[in-house]
Formats: structure tokens, C-alpha cells, sequence
């Protein structure tokens, strides 16, 4: 059933719809509805039908799923201590997340061209949204260009909102359509998406999609990858010299403060944390911050060190998955979205079991896509597509 054209129309439109959404929703309850109704419920409807799928995942990628298990399985113990007002809530929250990761390979089917596909078309969308922000921002609102640029609806968080579009941009840039006329297209999107970033002035977004690019040639080793990675350095430099006071104005906004105290407190309750969403305040010197601005320490304050091993041991062994098939379009993607994931959780996000926000794009997006790559190394195709070719 799951297999059947109106069914993957069903699919393929609730990807779509976890894509765009959050920022064309006109509420988060709107976006978070939608998702029940064109994610969450498909899988129900059609897990069954995809067992011999999903069993092939699990065979294939055992440590993830088990080491997934594990942390759901402590997440839930936690809950024992956790002083949250309703532990049920966020018991469904990590089914949530279990429904999500199962969606990938429902969807995919033994087709890992097909997730691409819609992902190059959900990063038009982010992209045309780009646009639309910066035009409204600067042209209808006619705010000064100094300003720090912000998106439309979930991405009007100057932060988060560009991990969006910044990972956007990094699949976009992996996975370039071989129509010339496309391929126009898709570096006009690219470009808004970069002018987005910038103006956002999100250094963390900026530096995880620089050191993103630069690192593409460890796995594209083309040589238009190195003539990429080397003109983003030259723009790169060029953007830092005309925009240097913007840059430098904030300083390290506090990072390395609200870090030593991350650790402190995570060496008060080293084995416990806090439990699941247990709430707490970042405590600095004349400040006070409402999350650890790292995800892999927020996890260790909230689930303690089992909950961080576990998370890392998912984290890590999506990388070995991903590096695995690196001669694949969909490998290559997913280790560029690793990287730009890897290097935005160490600076700002700090929600691994909330509900569907701007944080799943660099936490469980990589994850979920990863469940395919088990058909993408059965089905390597050939590596003739920008900037990755042979």
C-alpha cells in the first residue's frame, strides 16, 4: 500500500511540508497539524505495509537504531526525576521522533533518487522564501542593511532560522540538477540563499556553511569541488573585510562564559541530569541564558553522560554511514548536511526532543535521511552531477 502512487504523493508532499512550512505556516499549530496529517499519520498507516523495508534498515544500520532505542529507552527513565508538569507529553514527544526517522524509508522505497528530488524542490522553496525575507525586510519594512536579516514565520529567529537556510544551501549545493538550464536556476537559489545567510549575520551559520564547503573536497575530489572551495574562501575573505565591524561588534557573545558554566553544571548531576525537558537557566556572570547554546552539552545537562554516549554513538555512526557511501549522490549530501549539522549544534541549538522546530533540521533531518542510504550504496549511479563528478 505504502508503495502506491497516492501514497507517495501523501509522502512526498509531507516532506515537503516539513520543509516549507515552517515558514510558510501561518501559526506553529498550523505546521505542527499539518505535519500529523501528511507525516505522522502515513506512517502509521503504512508501517506495517513497509516492514520488509524498514527490516532491511535495521539489519543495515543495527547501531544507530539500537543506540536510538537506548537513548528514547534512558530519555523515558530520566523522566523519573525530571520536575516537568506533564511526563506523558513528553513521553508522545519521542514517538514523535520515532515516526519521523521511519518516514525516510517508507518514502525512499528502494529509491534514494526519489528523497532527493523532493529535497532539491523543498530547497527552491527555502530558497524563493529567502528571497521574499530579504525583500520585505529591507525593501517593504525599509529596515538599514546593517541589520540583522530575519526570515519568515519559525525562521524569523536570526540564529536558527539561518541553520535552515544554511543547510539548504549545502544540499542545494550537493545535489545540482545536470539540465543546464536548472543548473542556472538552482546557482541563482544558491545565491540568494548565501546573500541570507550573510546578512543574517549568524556567524555560527556562516562559518559551519564555510567550513562546510572547504570541506567538500575530502569527499568530492573533483576539480570543480577545489574551485568551489577555493572561491568560497576568496568570498569568504572578501565578505569578512566589508562587513568586519558587523562581525566583530558582538564578540564571542558570551560563548566561552555560558560553556564553563554548562560544565559546571553538568559535573553537579553527571549520571542523572536534570531528566527529560527538565527546564534550567544558563547562569554567567551578569547574565543569565535559557540554554546551554550546544546541543551536545544541552543533552548532557538535561539526559547526563548515558544520554550524551548514547546521542554521540547516533550521532557519529550517521558520519560512518554517510562516509561509507561517499561515492553516492545522496552519501555525499548527507555528509555535507553532517558536517554544516556538526558545526551549528556547537553554537546555538539547544533542543534535541522538543516539537518539530528549526532545531530538526540539523539534529534529526541528517538522521532521517541517513535510513536511506542502506539503497544508495546498492545504487551508487554515477558521480557526473555539480560539483561532484568523476
Amino acid at each position: 500500500m505504502y508503495a502506491t502512487r497516492w501514497a507517495q504523493v501523501w509522502m512526498a508532499f509531507g516532506l515537503l511540508w516539513f520543509l516549507m512550512a515552517i515558514a510558510l505556516a501561518p501559526t506553529n499549530k498550523v505546521y505542527q497539524q499539518g505535519l500529523i496529517a501528511f507525516l505522522w499519520l502515513p506512517v502509521i498507516i503504512f508501517a506495517w505495509s513497509a516492514r520488509h523495508r524498514l527490516l532491511e534498515v535495521w539489519r543495515a544500520q543495527r547501531l544507530i537504531y539500537l543506540a536510538l532505542l537506548a537513548l528514547a529507552a534512558w530519555a523515558l527513565i530520566t523522566l523519573l526525576w525530571s520536575e516537568v508538569p506533564e511526563p506523558g507529553r513528553e513521553a508522545k514527544r519521542l514517538l514523535y521522533i520515532l515516526a519521523f526517522l521511519l518516514f525516510f524509508p517508507i518514502l525512499a522505497n528502494r529509491q534514494p533518487e526519489r528523497v532527493i528530488r523532493i529535497m532539491q524542490w523543498g530547497g527552491l522553496g527555502l530558497a524563493l522564501v529567502a528571497l521574499v525575507s530579504i525583500v520585505d525586510f529591507y525593501g517593504i519594512e525599509g529596515r538599514n542593511w546593517v541589520a540583522r536579516l530575519e526570515g519568515l514565520g519559525k525562521l524569523s529567529h536570526p540564529i536558527l532560522g539561518t541553520y535552515v537556510i544554511g543547510l539548504a544551501a549545502v544540499w542545494m549545493l550537493h545535489w545540482v540538477p545536470r539540465h543546464i538550464g536548472l543548473q542556472v536556476l538552482w546557482a541563482l537559489a544558491l545565491a540568494v540563499l548565501g546573500v541570507f545567510v550573510v546578512m543574517s549575520q549568524s556567524r555560527g551559520a556562516a562559518l559551519a556553511l564555510l567550513l562546510s564547503v572547504l570541506a567538500m573536497p575530502l569527499y568530492c575530489t573533483d576539480q570543480r569541488t577545489r574551485v568551489i572551495a577555493a572561491m568560497t574562501v576568496v568570498l569568504a575573505m572578501l565578505t569578512f573585510w566589508l562587513l568586519e565591524p558587523l562581525v566583530m561588534a558582538r564578540g564571542a557573545s558570551y560563548r566561552p562564559e555560558i560553556l564553563m558554566s554548562s560544565l559546571h553544571m553538568i559535573a553537579e548531576r553527571p549520571w542523572g541530569g536534570l531528566g527529560l525537558a527538565g527546564d534550567y537557566r544558563v547562569a554567567t556572570p551578569g547574565h543569565s541564558f535559557d540554554h546551554a547554546h550546544n546541543l551536545f552539552s544541552h543533552v548532557a545537562i538535561q539526559l547526563g553522560l548515558p544520554g550524551l554516549l548514547l546521542w554521540c554513538t547516533v550521532w557519529f555512526a550517521v558520519l560512518r554511514e554517510a562516509w561509507r557511501a561517499r561515492d553516492t549522490l545522496l552519501g555525499r549530501g548527507v555528509l555535507g548536511m553532517w558536517v554544516f549539522s556538526f558545526l551549528a549544534m556547537q553554537f546555538d541549538a539547544a533542543s534535541l526532543t522538543g516539537t518539530p522546530r528549526a532545531e530538526w533540521f540539523i539534529s534529526w533531518l541528517p538522521i532521517g535521511l541517513a535510513g536511506v542510504l542502506v539503497w544508495a550504496r546498492a545504487k551508487p549511479g554515477a558521480c557526473d552531477k555539480v560539483p561532484c563528478s568523476s
